[in-house]
């Protein structure tokens, strides 16, 4: 794939991401635009709301106003008033960041990733654009930078940690950014990049823990109130059309109430309105709107409520004790193994987790509409600070004391330290340096294969083929074909050997005639110069001439 094409898929895969996410509700209001509305009003007006839909579901602020005559209709003061939209619907976030991962993953695998990488977000932004402008109106606007920004930063990130994640896993060369930043991450000390690992292991595992069980609790609730659920969709009276885009529009707000309900398990809790509160100390709410999700929150005092405050300590106890091998001899490695630094590994994996759950609880926080509906949501500040004392006191606990210490047992003999996770670690790093040498004795293996097919080549180019006493040829490509032996007619005249000592021979032939075996003879070295007579030319001159050239000749026969 050359770098044309590669930048043709990867902006594609971009172009389907935008596609899917603002595709699902321009299909359900068109829907409503052609079976509820007759094909009375404009189409514009649906596709301005679909993309203020995708846009609001990435964090984009959005700004509505009533018209004067609707304004006046509604008999509410203040009804005129611009109405704020700053909650994001988490759900469209969730759905680009995971199409951007199997973008990143795609376009990791081309032989021009950082190209592709950069094409995609830039089609993705010039997209994003696009839909900003498009959906502007005086009624309703939404903020032309945060739609330019925050969709392309939702897309970015995971697309680049993905493709970042897919090059380590195929060992291919780092981008010039990447190896900088790894460079830089490596003059760092070894105690400070042991330390900020641990850490984000730690504090990153223990919130993802809290968001499962949040979630399973979501889940929990939904079903327990079925039939409040069921009430609330028949009173709305939205029909088939109208009951499914309700029901898209609550799963777009299903990842903010995972949010809410780890906000409830913290601590903080969230609001519905200003002056409400929904905690496990108690839930007051004021006048809520008929939304069918919101039939599932408690409505009295839960008696046990404050047993939901264990999750974050639990969860983060469990994690770091799991990870406490690994930690222990990554801090090993780097020779600062002792107390201090697993409090402080501790300490800062629960700042790790309150920044996430923090972030987390920033974005499904803000104004929903007017009136009271302006304070929606979890207090990021104190949900943060929440879940990084409620992360950060466990996690130093689980790294700083053992278990079995703790039980009154003897630890002589139990890897505890992480004795266990150096031997796992070398063995590793013998695997891979095995594996290392396998691939080397292939490569060569694989030389000395081509040198053997070279060498089988120019044999079959020397000579003629050698054959059996029967006549056949004989099937060796892999020995070398030898020339035959010339004839003794084809001999050249051989000039007069210099002169030679007598051969005297092992055996006697019988008949030299009829003699065909090979002559078994010892030579003698060849008597100083002087005592033979030789003329100018060297030849021998010796009266026994013949008999060596007719030795050599029965050599030949």
């Amino acid at each position: 794939m050359n770098r044309p094409v590669t930048a043709v898929f990867a902006a594609l895969e971009a172009l389907l991401v935008v596609g899917i996410g603002v595709g699902l509700p321009v299909v359900v209001l068109s829907s409503l635009w052609a079976f509820q509305y007759g094909l009375q009003i404009d189409w514009i007006v649906f596709w301005r709301a679909a993309v203020d839909v995708w846009l609001v579901g990435h964090g984009v602020d959005l700004t509505l106003q009533l018209s004067p005559a609707t304004a006046a209709a509604s008999g509410v003061a203040g009804a005129d008033a611009p109405i704020s939209v700053t909650i994001a619907a988490l759900g469209f976030s969730v759905l680009t960041v995971l199409l951007a991962v199997r973008a990143g993953r795609a376009i990791a695998e081309t032989p021009h990733r950082v190209m592709g990488v950069l094409v995609s977000i830039g089609a993705f932004a010039l997209l994003s654009t696009g839909l900003a402008a498009s959906a502007r109106h005086e009624l309703a606007t939404p903020s032309f930078v945060q739609g330019i920004v925050l969709p392309t930063l939702v897309y970015a990130v995971p697309l680049v940690a993905m493709a970042e994640v897919t090059r380590r896993r195929r060992d291919a060369e780092p981008d010039p950014v990447t190896g900088w930043v790894a460079r830089t991450v490596g003059r760092l000390p070894d105690a400070v990049r042991v330390v900020t690992a641990a850490a984000l292991r730690i504090g990153v595992g223990s919130a993802a823990v809290l968001l499962a069980v949040s979630g399973l609790v979501v889940g929990l609730l939904l079903v327990t109130s079925y039939a409040e659920l069921i009430t609330l969709y028949e009173g709305a009276h939205g029909g088939f059309l109208g009951g499914l885009a309700l029901t898209l529009g609550q799963l777009a707000l299903l990842p903010d109430l995972v949010v809410w309900a780890a906000s409830w398990l913290i601590g903080p809790g969230f609001a519905l309105g200003t002056g409400s509160g929904v905690s496990p100390l108690g839930t007051t709410v004021g006048p809520l709107p008929a939304v069918p999700f919101l039939g599932a929150l408690p409505t009295a005092d839960l008696p046990f409520g404050f047993v939901g405050l264990l999750v974050p300590v639990v969860a983060s106890f469990v994690v770091a004790t799991l990870l406490r091998g690994r930690v222990h001899a990554a801090l090993r490695r780097a020779g600062v193994d002792d107390l201090l630094c697993r409090v402080v590994v501790g300490v800062a994996a629960g700042v790790v987790a309150g920044l996430a759950v923090g972030l987390l609880a920033w974005a499904a926080s803000g104004s929903a509409g007017p009136g009271r509906l302006v304070d929606v949501g979890p207090d990021p500040l104190l949900v943060g600070a929440f879940a990084a004392l409620e992360v950060g006191l466990p996690a130093a606990l689980a790294l700083t004391l053992s278990i079995r210490k703790f039980l009154g047992h003897d630890d002589e003999g139990h890897d505890d330290d992480g004795r266990e996770e150096d031997r796992r670690e070398d063995a590793r790093r013998d695997d891979a340096r095995r594996e290392h040498t396998r691939r080397e004795s292939d490569l060569r293996a694989a030389g000395a294969g081509r040198d053997r097919d070279r060498d089988r080549d120019e044999a079959h180019a020397v000579g003629p083929e050698i054959t059996d006493d029967h006549g056949d040829a004989e099937a060796t490509p892999s020995r070398r074909r030898l020339p035959r032996l010339p004839t003794r007619a084809s001999l050249p005249s051989l000039p007069s050997l210099p002169s030679l000592p007598s051969i005297p021979s092992r055996r006697r032939r019988e008949h030299d005639d009829d003699a065909t075996g090979p002559i078994d003879v010892v030579a003698t070295p060849p008597e100083p110069a002087g005592t033979g007579t030789a003329t100018g030319s060297g030849r021998g001159a010796r009266d026994d001439d013949g008999d060596v050239t007719e030795q050599i000749d029965g050599l030949t026969r």
